[in-house]
């Protein structure tokens, strides 16, 4: 899902899941992806990019998805209670502008897309890593 959401939409506007180790969990896996994923573009940019970057960031991924996945299934799961008992962004009817939204089955929509989407990304990234680096016995090269 989305980071502007997640660290919006759920983190921020839940100040009871703010110390949750789910959220720790996933800003993890976002901090190492994003300085893998930034060096990997600084380096292609100078024209120098080591192998040991290439590799890091067509490999690290297979344990940081599942991980910034994990722990933003996680906080979002903790946040139901509280979204539930406050009516936190929802909005009943009657109204004037004839219109429902209930954030609480919102978010459980959210975690349910996880099911398709993760695998079908998860296994996008996969294959770009074998496109980029290659097979097994092409690991040991160094550029």
């Amino acid at each position: 899902m989305s980071r502007v959401f997640l660290t919006w939409a759920v983190t921020h506007s839940v100040r009871e899941v703010q110390s949750e180790d789910s959220v720790l969990l996933f800003v993890m896996a976002w901090t190492v992806t994003e300085i893998i994923r930034y060096s990997f573009y600084t380096f292609s940019l100078l024209n120098h990019l080591p192998y040991l970057i290439k590799w890091a960031r067509y490999t690290f991924f297979i344990v940081l998805y599942p991980m910034g996945v994990t722990g933003e299934l996680l906080t979002i799961y903790a946040t139901l209670p509280f979204v539930q008992k406050t009516g936190l962004y929802s909005v009943t009817l009657p109204n004037k502008y004839n219109f429902s939204f209930d954030y609480y089955s919102f978010l459980i929509l959210v975690m349910i897309s996880y099911i398709p989407l993760f695998p079908q990304l998860y296994f996008h990234m996969i294959r770009q890593r074998k496109k980029v680096l290659g097979h097994t016995e092409d690991y040991s090269k160094v550029e």
